[in-house]
């Protein structure tokens, strides 16, 4: 089953993210399908990049999001 998670990147005290597709039990920061977009939770505000072309594409293959990115996703009106 392939899941949209977040990838982390950056630097120790300094995360940043991806929005990946991955499949379910890869690891956190392991190989992924596809790059949706990034999250920096450093800004103020937070800032939130994603590619809606490709968010709809692949819930619409069955991609399921965790709890974290449904959240980011509702709360930054982005819709999928």
């Amino acid at each position: 089953m392939l899941k949209i998670k977040l990838s982390r990147t950056g630097k120790r005290g300094y995360a940043t993210y991806n929005i990946v597709i991955a499949e379910a039990k890869s690891k956190r920061d392991g190989r992924y399908t596809d790059l949706l977009g990034t999250y920096n939770p450093n800004l103020k505000p937070k800032e939130i990049k994603l590619d809606q072309k490709k968010l709809k594409t692949w819930l619409a293959k069955g991609a399921q999001p965790t709890i974290t990115v449904r959240r980011l996703i509702k709360k930054y009106g982005h819709t999928g």
